[in-house]
């Protein structure tokens, strides 16, 4: 489960994001592009908060998906 207190730095501020414990598989990039991205580094990361339903949707299933549950949902 992903720990709020260890979200990477490459997040951008809001509800989801992926913690240290990504393995770099980049399925979530795929399942919601646009929202989640590739560091440099080889972390993903949340590039955009999503904006209505449809796109909480994507985040959900992405952090659904995530082998290594990289990915969280803190709520606010």
């Amino acid at each position: 489960m992903a720990e709020k207190s260890d979200k990477n730095e490459f997040n951008v501020a809001g509800k989801f994001y992926v913690d240290s414990q990504c393995i770099g598989c980049a399925l979530c990039a795929s399942t919601a592009d646009g929202l989640f991205a590739m560091s440099d580094e080889g972390c993903a990361y949340v590039c955009k908060q999503p904006a209505d339903d449809a796109e909480t949707a994507l985040c959900t299933e992405a952090m659904e998906s995530c082998p290594v549950q990289a990915i969280g949902d803190d709520g606010e």
